[in-house]
């Protein structure tokens, strides 16, 4: 008898979890905090990068402070690797993830974004006097690539002979290339240009594009109400051309024009 007690009243308390988590406002709890936790991956240039005074910047940083602002919170940085952003934010370390985070179909399944905000392509950079025209051109070259990343994913489906080696964040990513550790590396235009930066002589350049993302901000599944802020947000800073200021500014480019149909 006190068996069946017990377990009825472990039902009743996991059945009150549940109803609690279903009930969750993820915007509410901003607002309530009075500080809003945004995950950033710092190690990933142009989007996160530490300064020589230890302060953090670029694109996605200018990004979280200016939502921050308009949401009217402190920004309180979570510093995240591209493997692990999504589960900081699905074990509740950060209220969202703002980290080149690229819509894909396999993400949409565990977690919720926000209108798209930025484009990346993934691409093959090799150096300039290197002839790559396909894959099989690759075999027994090490292509570097950062682990978890849609990069790694897309490069891992159409291998053809080549070793992958993977880094844990594109820092050591740009590190290992510009050393001679890989050869050739499956990344964004933006990483190779910070690895061209680091090292001018390597002269690498884009040799296949093997796919173009649109990123967004991710959040948990069922939060509708910070979904429709964010997408307040974003339409309204593509709007007033904020959005399109920051992107410019960190890769040189504007945005495309079509950038509110992707997804």
């Amino acid at each position: 008898m006190k068996r069946r007690h017990i377990l009825a009243a472990t039902a009743v308390a996991i059945l009150g979890m549940c109803a609690s988590h279903a009930q969750a406002d993820a915007l509410a709890d901003i607002q309530a905090r009075k500080k809003v936790l945004i995950a950033l991956d710092l190690g990933s240039p142009p989007f996160g990068m530490i300064d020589a005074n230890m302060q953090p910047y670029g694109s996605d940083v200018e990004v979280a402070k200016l939502l921050a602002e308009q949401l009217g919170q402190p920004l309180d940085v979570v510093q995240v690797t591209s493997p692990n952003r999504i589960p900081y934010l699905q074990t509740g370390k950060a209220d969202m993830v703002i980290a080149s985070l690229s819509i894909t179909d396999e993400r949409k399944r565990v977690i919720d974004y926000s209108k798209p905000y930025g484009v990346i392509q993934s691409v093959i950079a090799a150096p300039a006097g290197q002839a790559v025209k396909t894959m099989a051109d690759l075999k027994g070259k090490r292509i570097g690539t950062t682990r978890g990343s849609v990069n790694d994913k897309e490069v891992t489906k159409v291998n053809d002979g080549a070793e992958i080696v993977r880094y844990d964040d594109d820092a050591t990513l740009v590190t290992a290339l510009v050393s001679g550790q890989v050869d050739v590396m499956a990344t964004s235009p933006q990483i190779m240009k910070a690895a061209n930066e680091r090292n001018p002589a390597s002269k690498f350049e884009v040799k296949m594009v093997l796919k173009v993302f649109p990123y967004a901000i991710g959040i948990r599944k069922g939060e509708a109400a910070l979904k429709q802020r964010l997408d307040k947000f974003v339409d309204e800073n593509l709007a007033n051309g904020k959005l399109n200021e920051i992107y410019k500014k960190y890769n040189g480019v504007d945005l495309p024009a079509d950038i509110a149909t992707l997804n």
